[in-house]
């Protein structure tokens, strides 16, 4: 699913109104249809829903969606907030529509003073501002909001919360945006919603098909998308029947060291769980019976050393190559890391130590092998390149960094991003915050490489292996609970995640 700028999907907007064709005001009332069903679904209020209302064509959709709810029998009150004496044309329409009805309260206000306190049990709906804003709320629409951001009833937006930006709020002001417990977005999300310091004005989004047309969607362009399960149906390869293991990849994973031999077994798991037809793990020689003991479905290549990588086997027969995770940073595990990455002729999937031996030997970057697969947390992420004010920032410096080093760029996070080198970047919205344990970096490693191993290209490997590992994990997190939550249940739920998908491809 492609995310759109604001003034693309007011493009996309015009195009299915010339071309279906529907008047503007039959789709502002088919996007208040699809509201006002899910609020009456999901968070049917018989208290009281409150609904404040802008000038322009949000404040038309909140109108629409307080007729609807009336209609259904909730006890709706509006308020409209006079920033102008004009409403845009369709609002006008709406607000009479609304006027007709019998038993909405309607008031007017035109001062901070006249705001209602609003009691739990109630329902606030923010259809003030929508998602063309670009300058930060002043005056009185920034008294509303920091007035109904301290009431203890439930919030929701229409759309998107009344002054947040789209796109990037570098130099928004976000004690003056709506903070919404729900928002509920039409055909698409916006860019701003995957940033987590939106997290609590966002809530918890939902899109909501409004029937734009398909046709002017593909044609318009943007490098942002979000990642679908439909998607993932089509990337996932069928196995048949007279398959064998030389057909499904051998791995070779660089993992582990003193004290750190758990990296390992977790790495060599979730590839062989990820369906890796051998795995070969190159490990320092004091980890030999642990992992021999722990997974004996793994072969064992061992490093001269006894306690750190210094040393890279021969490459020849592995279909894919992962490394990192529990290494150190040790003088002779960079030197080792360094010929791995210098010997490299296939993409290599680099994590954790990885990472860091690359942010202290930046030469070793313009050396990865194209299509080469890295997977930083943020505070890795800052450490190959530098330090950024907000997430929008960081995101712009992903996409760059993919593009400049050839590479796909997984940065880690709540809605996980990935950055292809041609520009394109992916958000997952698959995973818990159970999953923020150590580990399941290392899991997530392991994925990756069996993907890549089993012959998926880099960028589908990528994709698939982080919606994948989020989806174990949310299979994890339903039998478990997020606090109890280990690297090792994740690895045990990879099946459930596959069979998931298979059971639709049938």
């Amino acid at each position: 699913m492609k995310i759109l700028r604001s003034d693309q999907i007011k493009e996309v907007d015009q195009y299915t109104m010339e071309n279906e064709p529907i008047l503007s005001l039959n789709l502002m009332e088919r996007a208040a249809t699809r509201c006002s069903e899910w609020i009456l679904e999901e968070m049917y209020y018989k208290e009281g829903v409150h609904v404040f209302v802008g000038p322009g064509n949000n404040g038309g959709d909140g109108l629409a969606v307080s007729r609807h709810l009336a209609e259904a029998g909730m006890s709706v009150y509006v308020y409209l907030v006079r920033i102008t004496d004009k409403l845009s044309g369709d609002a006008e329409v709406n607000l009479g529509r609304l006027r007709k009805l019998q038993g909405v309260e309607l008031t007017n206000i035109e001062e901070a003073k006249a705001l209602p306190d609003i009691p739990g049990g109630h329902l606030i709906v923010d259809a003030l501002f929508g998602s063309g804003l670009n300058r930060p709320l002043k005056g009185l629409p920034a008294a509303v909001v920091k007035h109904l951001n301290g009431q203890p009833a439930a919030r929701l937006s229409i759309d998107i919360p009344s002054g947040l930006f789209g796109q990037d709020n570098g130099k928004n002001n976000p004690e003056a945006i709506f903070r919404a417990d729900h928002t509920l977005t039409f055909q698409f999300p916006k860019l701003s919603f995957f940033f987590p310091e939106h997290e609590d004005m966002v809530g918890n989004w939902h899109v909501l098909n409004i029937g734009l047309m398909q046709e002017k969607i593909d044609q318009v362009e943007s490098p942002y998308y979000l990642v679908t399960r439909h998607q993932m149906r089509d990337y996932l390869k069928p196995r048949k029947r007279f398959a064998h293991k030389g057909h499904f990849g051998h791995v070779l994973l660089i993992t582990g060291g003193y004290g750190k031999m758990g990296a390992a077994v977790l790495a060599s798991r979730a590839t062989l769980r990820t369906g890796s037809g051998l795995v070969t793990t190159h490990i320092p020689r004091l980890g030999y019976e642990i992992l021999q003991t722990a997974l004996p479905e793994a072969m064992v290549s061992l490093d001269i050393s006894d306690i750190i990588f210094s040393q890279p086997p021969d490459l020849d027969s592995f279909a894919c190559v992962g490394a990192g995770p529990g290494l150190g940073t040790k003088e002779n595990t960079q030197k080792a890391l360094g010929t791995l990455i210098e010997r490299g002729h296939r993409p290599l999937v680099l994590d954790a130590d990885a990472l860091n031996i690359l942010s202290m030997n930046q030469g070793l970057l313009d050396k990865l092998p194209a299509g080469s697969i890295l997977t930083p947390h943020p505070r890795e992420f800052e450490r190959l390149t530098h330090a950024v004010e907000n997430h929008h920032e960081r995101l712009e410096l992903q996409r760059d960094f993919a593009i400049r080093h050839k590479v796909v760029l997984v940065l880690k996070g709540g809605n996980t991003s990935i950055a292809m080198p041609d520009g394109r970047l992916y958000f997952n919205t698959t995973g818990n915050p159970g999953m923020a344990t150590g580990g399941s970096g290392d899991v997530l490693t392991g994925m990756i490489a069996s993907l890549v191993g089993q012959g998926y290209p880099p960028e589908r490997a990528a994709i698939l292996g982080v919606w994948l590992h989020g989806h174990a994990g949310d299979w994890a997190g339903e039998s478990r609970g997020p606090q109890a939550l280990i690297a090792s249940d994740i690895v045990e739920s990879i099946g459930l995640a596959f069979k998931s998908l298979q059971d639709e491809q049938e």
